[in-house]
C-alpha cells in the first residue's frame, strides 16, 4: 500500500490502538487484520454492554487455540468469566505459528449460545476453518460453564452459512454475522427454538450488505476521530 504515514496511531479505542494502515486496509480490497476484527468487536461490546455477552479478541482466541502449555490454560481464560456469559463470540484464524503474529489468510467466526448448550461455527468459504474451529472448540468447551454439563456443549458446523464471493472479504463476514448475532440475542422477540439466529444471519449478512461494512467501519473510526 506504501503510505508512508502507515504506522501513524490515529485512534485509541478501549484497549485498541488503530494506526493509518488500518485505516488503508478499510479502504480497499484487502484482508482484515487483527487489529480491525478487535476494535470492531470492542465497539460492539460498547453497544451491547450487557454482561452476559463476550466477544473474544482475536490475540485471545487465537492463545486458547495454540496455548503449548494446557495446564495453564485455565488461568489464562478465567478472567473471562466464561460461565456467566450466556453469548460467547470467537474470531477463528487458521493462523498455526504461535511465533508469528498475523500469519493467517482466512478467518471465521465461532459463537457459543448458552440456552442450547451448542458452539456454531460460521465460515465464508465452504468451511475451510473447520478444523481450527474444532480445535478452538475443544481448548475451549471444558471451561465453558461452572457445571460438569458444561463439557457437554455440542458442536455445530452451520453449513448454511453466508458465503463470501472473493478471496478477501472474510473477516467482513466474520463482523457482520458478529453484529446480527448480538442484535438478535439483545432483541426482545421470541428467540428460534432450533434455529436461534441462523435466519437473522441468512437475511442480513448479504455480499452487498458485507461490503457496506468497510465503509461502515470507516465511517466509525473517522467519528471517534473526530471526537477524541
Amino acid at each position: 500500500m506504501g503510505n508512508p504515514g502507515a504506522n501513524e496511531k490515529i485512534l485509541s479505542y478501549n484497549d485498541v490502538v488503530l494506526r493509518q494502515s488500518d485505516m488503508d486496509i478499510l479502504s480497499g480490497p484487502y484482508f482484515l487484520n487483527d487489529q480491525i476484527i478487535e476494535f470492531y468487536f470492542s465497539y460492539l461490546s460498547s453497544c451491547y454492554p450487557a454482561q452476559e455477552i463476550l466477544l473474544v479478541p482475536p490475540s485471545i482466541a487465537f492463545w486458547i487455540m495454540n496455548c503449548p502449555a494446557v495446564e495453564s490454560l485455565k488461568d489464562f481464560v478465567e478472567p473471562l468469566h466464561l460461565p456467566d456469559k450466556k453469548l460467547v463470540i470467537f474470531p477463528v484464524n487458521d493462523n498455526e505459528d504461535v511465533c508469528e503474529a498475523e500469519a493467517g489468510s482466512h478467518w471465521s467466526l465461532l459463537a457459543f449460545e448458552r440456552n442450547a448448550n451448542v458452539f456454531v461455527h460460521h465460515d465464508s468459504n465452504r468451511g475451510i476453518n473447520d478444523w481450527h474451529a474444532r480445535r478452538l472448540y475443544k481448548a475451549v468447551v471444558g471451561y465453558i460453564g461452572a457445571s460438569d454439563s458444561a463439557s457437554t456443549a455440542s458442536y455445530l458446523e452451520c453449513t448454511d452459512s453466508p458465503q463470501q464471493v472473493n478471496g478477501y472479504d472474510c473477516g467482513l463476514y466474520v463482523t457482520a454475522i458478529a453484529k446480527t448475532i448480538c442484535s438478535w440475542h439483545n432483541s426482545d422477540e421470541d428467540k428460534e427454538v432450533d434455529g436461534m439466529w441462523f435466519s437473522s444471519v441468512k437475511e442480513q449478512v448479504t455480499p452487498s450488505s458485507v461490503a457496506e461494512m468497510r465503509s461502515e467501519i470507516l465511517s466509525l473510526i473517522r467519528s471517534l476521530m473526530a471526537i477524541r
